[in-house]
């Protein structure tokens, strides 16, 4: 069961600051709303799209002393209308022996803030400040562990296309990133084909250009089929933060939109992440029409279709693997094709660390 306290509890101002927290500007470590949990406030100065001072927050599993000497860590990145939640998934990771960090990314969640735009940028790249900061916290913290970065949906676009760039500046190595994994990546727009016509992508360009926070597509208001899919007070058994998540999505602008568009026709072009990458994906896809039980069985956000056709541009070191009946977060799924979720990141991570492994004990 994934849990989560409702209630929103801000950042505090702690007194012990530690050395880390001073190289990056930020206030220490602070109780999150999960139990067991700690966030960092990372203050990212004015935001570029004039929407005030932002932030973002990153979130660290275990003890308060932090996860020191670990030799692997993981970097989860949410996707739209998200937020970090997932503690069965950071469990997982941990009795692998990786450490569990999570970012919730500016305007995101923890990082949301009054008068702000949810989730609102108009260039995914703007992405890469609290991305590296974070490389660079998880570096400090756990003595140089290798990083293994995790991107769902919207965020697994995003970080592709931020490693890609890192690959580009020969920093990967340095910033200490050895794999990743996608799950669900939004790697194309779902719906009529007329949506991702060249010439489409031109006019949301332009009407992004003259109101960028125009709506493109509303909430759903009935509540969403995928979101009440996954909340326990409806047909799911998760709870979360539904001003955080809510069930009917947050509203899509065109300016989003457009940043969306330009970074899937770069990766449509063919990105190289420069490391070892698993993609999980569903079977199948369903409509958020759909009854309640063909909800629990499909991806009700994506086209797992465009998923397969464009999965082979992220690197040259790809898994692809489909998971039968998986839902658009495949580790949100029913139980069975959760545990083969599970188990198939479980057969992935056996090689990954095994070939850490081979590294270490050759440059031993």
């Amino acid at each position: 069961m994934v849990s989560t306290d409702r209630q929103v509890i801000p950042a505090g101002s702690g007194s012990l600051i530690c050395e880390v927290c001073k190289l990056a500007g930020v206030i220490g470590w602070q109780p999150d709303v999960l139990p067991g949990y700690w966030q960092l406030n990372m203050p990212l100065g004015d935001d570029p799209d004039g929407e005030g001072a932002i932030d973002a927050t990153l979130l660290r599993r275990g003890s308060a002393d932090g996860a020191g000497g670990a030799d692997h860590a993981v970097l989860a990145v949410h996707g739209y209308t998200d937020y970090f939640f997932h503690t069965a998934l950071a469990d997982h990771f941990d009795s692998r022996g990786i450490a569990f960090y999570a970012l919730d990314l500016r305007k995101c969640g923890r990082s949301s803030r009054e008068g702000q735009t949810p989730h609102f940028t108009t260039d995914l790249a703007r992405y890469d400040t609290e991305l590296e900061r974070a490389l660079q916290i998880i570096g400090q913290e756990t003595g140089s562990a290798r990083v293994l970065v995790y991107g769902h949906s919207a965020g697994g676009l995003i970080v592709s296309l931020w490693l890609d760039r890192m690959r580009r500046r020969g920093t990967i190595a340095s910033m200490g990133v050895a794999g990743l994994v996608l799950n669900s990546p939004f790697l194309d727009l779902p719906g009529p084909m007329a949506l991702r016509w060249t010439a489409t992508a031109a006019v949301i360009g332009t009407v992004a250009w003259f109101g960028d926070k125009r709506v493109a597509r509303s909430p759903n208001e009935g509540g969403g089929g995928y979101g009440a899919s996954l909340h326990r007070d409806y047909h799911g058994e998760f709870d979360y933060n539904l001003q955080w998540k809510p069930l009917g999505g947050f509203p899509i602008t065109f300016g989003w939109l457009s940043a969306v568009r330009r970074g899937q026709a770069r990766l449509h072009r063919g990105l190289d992440v420069g490391v070892p990458n698993l993609i999980l994906r569903s079977d199948r896809s369903v409509t958020e029409s759909e009854d309640a039980v063909a909800l629990q069985c499909g991806d009700a956000v994506l086209d797992v279709k465009h998923i397969a056709r464009w999965a082979g541009c992220i690197g040259n070191r790809t898994t692809i693997v489909p998971v039968a009946d998986a839902k658009h977060d495949v580790f949100l799924s029913m139980p069975q094709p959760r545990k083969v979720a599970y188990q198939q990141l479980d057969t992935w991570l056996d090689d990954y660390l095994g070939a850490a492994s081979d590294v270490a004990s050759q440059n031993g």
